[in-house]
């Protein structure tokens, strides 16, 4: 059987974050070769209801459908200060307790906080909303500067587009890299962007017209294998070194040199998945880390696998 997701729906509905859900969960992918997955959508009260945008939304499940599902879904939530009915947070404590992945888009983290799923807990949500959450919920520990915050069976996001670079991490789970760069083509949308980059980046327009920053970056990328150091890129850009370090920083929230192992370790992960006839030590010398032992040092450090283990994951799950 597919791995069913539930999205929830209610009165007053996040229509961007609601469709951020559909786009990644109810669309038939056939060709990514995968099980992909199965969804409903559940609603909390009696329709039809209300979306932003003046629309209205017809849902043929209620509550009951949670019962079934693998991971939930939350799309953002109609009012701060609006207790979810107890029949929701019944819901999705009994889900949790089951063993259920619960996840949350922007302010949707209220519900789990209200819900008391949160206590204890490592999570976010819009950068806007985090002295008010904190004030709220002095229990959580609350991440003030990440994108998403996976906590095992509880994964929050940032505001509204964060959310997708959280559901593409549940594909990424659930399917690897190659599936989830594939979805992200398809989305037209960066394919990795890590939890913990910065909510808040300064993104000023280039005054010249080309984002040098940006097709450095492509650069790097088609030679990824060579030896890039800080000094190297910023020449190459035609900066200065510390002039380069703070554009860099400024338009991806990153350092050149954590966005580069970054880069490799994600190239890594994907060549195990699709190229299984490379050595592992073939492997960390196309994606630039030298050695196989360089390779699991920086794998252990990104929270994944050893490559070894992780190869044999991604096969059991291309093959179940």
């Amino acid at each position: 059987m597919s791995h069913h997701v539930s999205i929830i729906a209610y009165d007053g509905l996040c229509t961007f974050e609601f469709a951020c859900a559909i786009e990644l969960f109810a669309l038939e992918r056939p060709e990514l070769g995968v099980h992909w997955y199965s969804h409903t959508v559940c609603a909390i009260e009696p329709g039809p209801l209300r979306a932003r945008g003046g629309l209205t939304v017809q849902v043929p499940h209620g509550l009951d459908a949670l019962d079934r599902a693998d991971t939930i879904i939350i799309p953002g939530w109609r009012d701060l200060a609006d207790v979810p009915p107890p029949a929701l947070v019944e819901a999705l404590r009994a889900a949790h307790a089951r063993g259920a992945r619960i996840c949350s888009i922007c302010t949707g983290a209220y519900v789990l906080a209200y819900a008391g799923l949160l206590d204890g807990r490592v999570a976010t949500t819009h950068w806007h909303y985090l002295d008010d959450m904190r004030a709220r919920f002095p229990d959580i520990a609350i991440d003030t500067d990440a994108l998403y915050v996976d906590a095992g069976r509880i994964v929050t996001s940032a505001g509204s587009a964060a959310g997708l670079d959280m559901l593409l991490h549940i594909v990424r789970s659930d399917f690897g890299a190659e599936v989830a760069n594939r979805v992200a083509q398809r989305l037209v949308i960066p394919a990795h962007r890590d939890g913990d980059q910065a909510q808040r980046v300064a993104r000023p327009l280039p005054t010249t017209g080309v984002d040098t920053i940006a097709r450095l970056m492509d650069r790097v990328r088609e030679t990824i294998r060579a030896e890039h150091t800080v000094a190297s890129m910023a020449a190459e850009a035609r900066l200065g070194t510390r002039t380069f370090q703070r554009r860099f920083k400024e338009r991806t929230g990153l350092a050149p040199l954590g966005w580069l192992v970054r880069e490799r370790v994600a190239l890594a992960a994907q060549l195990l998945e699709s190229r299984p006839q490379l050595a592992i030590d073939a492997i960390a010398d196309l994606a630039g880390l030298g050695s196989a032992e360089s390779l699991r040092r920086h794998f252990r450090a990104h929270g994944l696998a050893p490559p070894g283990r992780y190869r044999r994951q991604s096969h059991e799950r291309a093959m179940s």
